[in-house]
């Protein structure tokens, strides 16, 4: 069975039982994880453990499944499926619904680009009912996908029971929801200037427009309007949408700006324009000269002649083309004069309708079609788009005389988040929801809620807040959930429809889909006798409406689940992207401020954008960004998972997404993880055949563990210590939800226990300082290990449960086999604070510190670790720091590899000076022409000086300030002390180290290499501590007078730290043992020969009961320099039960190292006289003894390789 299955009694007779892999491939390991999930149904089973206990309510925001998912997606699940999965582990039962958006847009389009729907006229020729089937068709079109990716990040959410927005009980709750507000007065009919988006022939919402927004460059005209009072006089406007121009109606100045009239000395016209506008319109002022200046005001009501003739009659009788005044005109674009087409701008209906040149019941100077074509009202220009149409409205301009200048404007312009097309605005009839009204509503219920971070609550959503304008909720598009208002011909009579019982009771009609082909022809009749009957509106809800509605609808509230409902609302959390403070978010919040006057959540997290590596957007035809299951397969989730989480993105910065950070979470956090786990089961298994004899097992006993740390080393102290402040630490922050602050702090853990703990504690924990502290270190680290793998649950998912089914083994029986299960079933560990230590946490804080600036200064002068130096000097002013590091000076002079500590309070006694330099590239930038006379002044600074100015926290040189991080500080020794000793320091401390070279120093450093080279060579050949082999070494006829007398003179220390007998090269007594490995290595440029043969067969390599022989074939060759062949037992030691045929290929992968390689497992048939692919059903009794042949396809498996049967 496989060697890193731990249980039962049998395991003591097998030595391979601990053989943990040496490398692990993480992709390969988590889907066997998810294959051991679905097949135990663990996520069913947690909701099943937890259905009596609180409730955690979770809102997921529902995303569109016409498109595949990208990293946006995997952030914002992975950021759920951390808080959901700790929530559960906080003795919380959490709801995981998935949720699909699947009506509006996003679907449309996609028909329209399939079917080449061009317009409105194109799906009436269709029909409504062929159009709405097509989009049915395509709106799960990748729910596989998402599913796909989703379960293979790890996350936990049910996909069963879902909701979708197209659900008829789903759009019931929607009609429910907008007669609330309908019955509340919040619902009126208006026409309004909106974002407009001519690809999909529809409205936008103001949040709608603001979600995409691009650097674009537009045509910009300076024109020239004669006015009608003032003799041969112009006033020049300016635009950057000429295709507005036939449409103008008004112009407009700030009343409290200067203008100013000038004589054009060119045209010897006069032109009247903002005053600071003339170095902007005019090259330079030979060119005009200024004859008068005046207050914007002094223009309100002057008169001009209209550019076109197409609307003039219509703007006489309203007393339009003249000039108005307001203070949106702005000094520092365009002329100083703005404009108004009425019907195309905002502010250029508000202005127009307080003038009173148009009225609300207006009919609009609209001349444009669905999709943004001239109407017949425009005739130069009738079917023209919009933005086609500028330049040659530009010619005509021209061409009448009136085109003072023409360029071109780089600036931000809105686009469709849909088509990604230019938006447009236009007048546009719809139906609103008040919310201008509920502004100081919204802000008080947003300020209920807690948001991470704190500062988008108030600042980039409070100021959305502030300035909410009412809601166009209504699209004139198809596939959707209609809006359920019943209306007369003449529109006096109207009913808002509640349910579709209430549909039922006024139309006679059963009904059990809401969508257009089924309610658009219901008619209710009229409550007054002889009128027609009234007929539904043919607009349909905008999505986010939808999308908003899910607190509700997603229960089918409150036709069902209502006391339910109420009991948990509002939600614990929701989390998705910043830019959803204009989307998602802030619908959540009207919808339930209108109908509650309360948010529907109480806790969220924004997350940034992810972007490609060069700053730029993800974009699938500029293929900058890898494909996420590309980078799922190579590296897994975990370790994408981690990146994510342990970047600026979680503080809703945006993040560069690098693939090599990807893999450096592998290299940094999840492989020394794995390794300390590996290390453990290492030692455990050396401690139970060498201290116990193999007579009895190692189990983990907590009380044991707790009673012996009374008197335990003080490393196990620490690093319990250290344990119990992050679970501490862990607690308060997830609990603020600060996932950026958490993982920060783990993988510094797992540093520590690494690094530093299983650094510094291996001699114990290999049981050489006797049988008593090795199973106290043991315990310790095994109780880290488990306490580390619950804490990490949440954010690597596979990697803890993986870890967790390992160790669990070790645990005292216990009755609630369910609840331990996995990982994932158990609570989170609380702290115990009697075992925080801070005064050891800090003494080895200061230890670590004293360790790795010797390090550095060891790295400075290019000296290894492995040659021994004579003294390290800790200089501090603090007698009890120094005390501490006293304390702690055998690991400080054994992992520096030192002889001799020395302490000091007095740097001046050693020669040890600072120095100050400036930092040349960002002082010499910012001082310019002073920077040379500040230079020299830092330079001559004394020590005394140095310490003055660093007190302040800054320099202060000739009257300038100087930051500390603009001056580069170093320290010298003085001359008397040598030229050998190195300094560094950080805070407090200061360390000096003596790099005199020294003959017998040097000669022990050589026996150091020669037992690094000797262990690499094991580790290459796949050995473990507890293998028994004996290492030869022949030396070349130049190594031979350096390094024979190292190899007599440090034998017993090589042997020691090998573990392992050393004797010179015999070839007699190698041919008599098992060969396994050979490696010439190169010691300071002396040749060394290394052989490694097992010191007595190995039972690898030996029958076994109810074992099969495994043979390579073809091309498939072994990995790190292994046998062909290998022995896999069939039978599990734990339960007695025959391996399954996936646990037989992990076998293979693991003893020859063929993860990700394609391959078969081929085995003799003797009835049919064949060689086969071997089966599920072939791993019985009858296959013991047997030969398999692994390969890749059949044609390389001969039959002599089953001979050995």
């Amino acid at each position: 069975m496989r060697g890193d299955t731990v249980g039962g009694e049998n395991l003591l007779q097998n030595d391979d039982i601990y053989r943990v892999p040496e490398t692990i491939h993480f992709p390969t390991e988590e889907k066997n994880t998810l294959e051991i999930w679905k097949n135990e149904k663990t996520f069913q089973r947690c909701m099943q453990l937890s259905k009596d206990r609180p409730r955690y309510t979770f809102y997921d925001g529902p995303p569109f499944a016409t498109g595949l998912p990208h990293y946006g997606h995997i952030l914002a699940g992975t950021i759920k499926d951390i808080v959901t999965r700790y929530a559960y582990q906080q003795g919380y039962h959490v709801e995981r619904r998935f949720g699909w958006d699947c009506h509006g847009l996003p679907v449309e389009f996609e028909i329209d680009k399939l079917l080449n729907i061009r317009g409105p006229e194109d799906v009436q020729k269709m029909g409504i009912a062929a159009y709405n089937a097509e989009c049915r068709k395509i709106v799960m079109r990748y729910a596989n996908e998402w599913e796909e990716v989703v379960t293979r990040m790890g996350r936990w959410i049910d996909f069963r029971n879902d909701y979708k927005t197209l659900y008829p009980w789903y759009m019931e709750s929607i009609w429910w929801v907008f007669k609330q507000l309908y019955d509340k007065g919040l619902v009126y009919e208006g026409v309004k200037v909106m974002p407009y988006s001519t690809a999909c022939t529809t409205a936008l919402s103001n949040f709608e427009s603001g979600l995409n927004y691009k650097e674009v460059v537009d045509p910009c005209v300076v024109v020239a309007l004669e006015a009608n009072n003032i003799e041969n006089t112009y006033f020049l406007i300016w635009t950057t949408t000429p295709w507005t121009l036939p449409s103008n109606y008004a112009c407009c100045v700030n009343p409290s700006l200067e203008y100013v009239k000038v004589l054009d000395k060119k045209s010897n016209r006069f032109y009247i324009l903002g005053e600071s506008r003339l170095s902007s319109t005019y090259k330079n002022e030979d060119e005009y000269e200024i004859v008068e200046k005046f207050l914007g005001n002094t223009l309100a009501n002057e008169s001009y002649k209209p550019l076109f003739p197409y609307f003039m009659e219509k703007g006489a009788a309203a007393n339009a083309f003249r000039i108005l005044v307001d203070d949106y005109v702005t000094a520092d674009t365009g002329t100083g004069i703005v404009h108004n087409a009425p019907y195309f701008g905002e502010d250029d209906y508000r202005i127009c309708l307080n003038a009173g040149i148009i009225q609300k019941s207006s009919t609009p100077i609209c001349p444009l079609d669905e999709v943004g074509r001239f109407t017949a009202e425009v005739t130069d220009f009738v079917g023209l788009y919009v933005k086609d149409a500028d330049k040659l409205i530009i010619a005509k301009l021209k061409e009448r005389g009136v085109l003072f200048s023409t360029g071109q404007v780089k600036h931000s312009y809105p686009f469709c988040w849909r088509s990604d097309t230019p938006l447009i605005y236009r007048a546009v009839p719809s139906w609103y929801v008040r919310v201008e009204h509920m502004s100081q509503n919204l802000r008080e219920c947003s300020a209920q809620t807690y948001w991470v971070p704190e500062g988008v609550r108030d600042g980039r959503f409070g100021n959305w807040l502030k300035e909410a304008r009412d809601w166009a909720v209504s699209r004139n598009r198809y596939w959707g959930t209609p809006i359920p208002i019943w209306r007369s011909p003449s529109g006096d009579e109207m009913i808002c429809v509640g349910s579709i019982e209430q549909l039922a009771k006024l139309s006679g009609k059963n009904i059990e889909d809401l969508h257009r082909e089924t309610v658009d022809d219901i008619e209710i009749p009229s409550a007054i006798p002889g009128r027609p009957p009234l007929r539904r509106i043919s607009a349909v809800f905008d999505c986010w409406f939808e999308s908003g509605s899910m607190p509700f609808a997603q229960q089918h509230f409150p036709f069902e689940n209502r006391s339910s409902f109420m009991n948990n609302f509002p939600a614990d959390f929701i989390a998705e992207g910043i830019d959803q403070t204009r989307g998602w978010f802030y619908t959540l919040l009207v919808i339930s401020t209108a109908l509650f006057n309360k948010a529907p959540f109480k806790n969220l997290i924004a997350n940034g954008l992810v972007l490609a590596a060069d700053g730029q957007k993800m974009s699938k035809r500029k293929k900058n960004y890898p494909d996420p299951m590309d980078i799922l397969h190579k590296y897994g989730a975990d370790a994408l998972r981690l990146y994510l989480i342990n970047s600026p993105v979680v503080r809703a910065e945006n993040l560069r997404f690098k693939e090599e950070g990807v893999r450096d979470i592998i290299k940094d956090v999840l492989l020394p993880w794995y390794n300390s786990y590996r290390f453990l089961l290492q030692n455990i298994a050396r401690y139970e055949k060498e201290d116990l004899r193999g007579l009895s097992r190692y189990r983990y006993d907590k009380e044991r563990h707790l009673r012996e740390l009374e008197n335990a080393t003080l490393l196990d102290i620490w690093i319990v210590s250290v344990k119990e402040s992050l679970i501490d630490y862990f607690e308060k922050e997830m609990k603020l939800y600060h996932l950026y602050t958490v993982v920060p702090r783990l993988t510094k853990f797992i540093d520590q226990l690494t690094n530093w703990y299983i650094r510094l504690n291996r001699r114990r924990l290999r049981g050489e300082l006797g049988d008593v502290d090795c199973l106290q270190s043991l315990d310790t680290l095994y109780s880290v290990l488990y306490a580390l793998v619950h804490l990490l649950a949440p954010f690597t998912p596979f990697l803890s449960e993986y870890i967790y089914q390992r160790l669990l083994p070790f645990q005292p029986k216990t009755s609630n086999s369910a609840a331990t299960s996995s990982v994932h079933h158990q609570l989170m560990p609380q702290v115990d604070t009697k075992f925080i230590r801070l005064d050891i946490e800090k003494s080895m804080s200061l230890m670590q510190t004293v360790i790795e600036l010797g390090r550095v200064m060891r790295d400075r002068r290019t000296v290894p670790l492995k040659t021994p130096l004579t003294e390290i000097i800790v200089i501090h002013r603090d007698p009890a720091s120094l005390a501490a590091i006293e304390r702690l000076s055998d690991f400080i002079l054994s992992e520096l590899n030192v002889r001799k500590l020395t302490l000091s309070s007095e740097k001046s006694k050693y020669g040890v000076t600072l120095r100050a330099d400036p930092d040349h590239k960002t002082l010499g930038q910012r001082l310019k022409g002073n920077f040379k006379a500040i230079m020299s002044a830092l330079k001559s600074l004394s020590d005394e000086d140095i310490q003055t100015h660093l007190s302040k926290g800054y320099f202060d040189i000739q009257n300038q300030r100087i930051e500390l991080s603009e001056v580069r500080l170093s320290y010298c020794v003085a001359q008397n002390q040598g030229n050998n000793l190195e300094a560094h320091s950080e805070n407090d401390i200061l360390v000096l180290l003596d790099m005199t070279p020294k003959a017998e120093l040097l000669e022990e450093g050589l026996a150091r290499e020669i037992i690094n080279r000797i262990q690499k060579l094991k580790k290459k050949a796949k050995l473990v501590p507890t293998d028994e082999v004996v290492v030869f070494y022949r030396l070349s006829d130049n190594a031979q007078e350096e390094l024979q007398g190292v190899f007599l003179k440090h034998e017993n220390m090589i042997k020691a730290a090998i573990k392992s007998e050393i004797l010179v090269y015999s070839q007699e007594a190698i041919s008599k043992l098992h060969f396994i490995i050979t490696e010439l290595a190169n010691i300071k440029g002396l040749d060394v020969e290394f052989t490694i043969c097992a010191a007595k067969a190995t039972r690898r390599n030996t029958p076994q009961a109810h074992g099969v022989n495994i043979t390579l074939a073809g091309e498939l060759s072994p990995r790190f320099g292994q046998s062909r062949k290998a022995n896999v037992l069939l039978k599990s030691v734990v339960d007695g039960k025959f391996i399954t045929l996936t646990q037989l290929q992990h076998e293979v992968d693991v003893n020859f190292g063929l993860y990700d390689c394609k391959y078969n497992i081929f085995l003799f048939d003797g009835m049919q006289q064949q060689v086969r692919a071997l089966s599920a059903s072939d791993l019985n009794e009858n296959l013991n003894g047997k030969v398999l042949v692994v390969a890749r396809k059949a044609c390389d498996v001969q039959r002599e390789l089953f001979q050995s049967e």
